[in-house]
């Protein structure tokens, strides 16, 4: 984890001024985007925040990957605590010049993971079936719960790589912080940190997907951007209130 914190130059503000206190590692990430028009999404998202757009148009990510080393900083791993999978879908947002995400749901197997996000973090997670296994280089992932699935295949098709500064890419995946919101209605940023994503190009198969539509939402029908990434170490501050 200490490690991330070397690499500091592809940070686009300072890192928080107290130390991190929690750790996570992500791994067999796929990063899938459709566009989105901002104003569908205005509903959804608070309005001291402000809906990115990309060349004219927002974006809506489904990110499923799994993860380990979740823990208390200090603190050992703890079995079955520390390791689950997990189920993002997330939009693009800012406030005060830091661009960050807004999560719409968030899937985890994990009941004391979803009981302590929402109590400590304010996210919208939920607790779901879900299995995630590997044949060879392909990833086959599977979530559910009332109202919200997605099963599909994935595996990375390239090198890895570094996003472009300025690319659709690098505006996606490349962000710092996230935004919740507290039952009180307070708007809280949690920062984050972490080395530059090692992206892959990536192919998948999406068999089932309406965890979008559990939201009311519908996004282009054109295929996703896709991107791989195989792991990923991050360093996690505690929430700062902002409004």
């Amino acid at each position: 984890m200490l490690s991330a914190l070397t690499q500091l130059d592809h940070r686009p503000w300072l890192l928080p001024a107290g130390p991190w206190r929690w750790r996570q590692s992500w791994h067999d990430l796929l990063f899938a985007h459709w566009p989105i028009p901002a104003a569908v999404l205005r509903p959804l998202v608070p309005a001291a925040l402000t809906i990115q757009e990309f060349d004219g148009t927002s974006w809506i990510g489904l990110v499923p990957f799994r993860m380990t080393g979740v823990m208390r900083r200090g603190l050992p791993d703890l079995p079955w605590v520390s390791a689950f999978p997990e189920l993002n879908v997330r939009l693009y947002v800012e406030k005060d010049g830091k661009p960050g995400v807004w999560f719409l749901s968030l899937d985890a197997t994990n009941p004391l993971a979803v009981w302590a996000a929402r109590r400590y973090f304010h996210l919208p997670y939920y607790r779901a079936q879900m299995a995630i296994t590997r044949h060879d280089d392909n990833f086959r992932y599977h979530s559910q719960r009332p109202g919200a699935e997605f099963a599909g295949t994935y595996r990375a098709t390239s090198a890895v790589y570094h996003s472009t500064r300025g690319s659709l890419e690098h505006w996606l995946t490349e962000r710092y912080c996230l935004y919740a919101r507290a039952p009180d209605g307070s708007l809280w940023r949690n920062e984050v940190h972490h080395a530059p994503w090692p992206l892959q190009s990536a192919e998948a198969t999406i068999g089932r997907n309406t965890m979008f539509a559990f939201h009311g939402l519908t996004p282009d029908v054109s295929p996703p951007v896709l991107h791989f990434a195989k792991r990923l170490d991050v360093v996690v501050w505690n929430g700062e209130r902002v409004s």
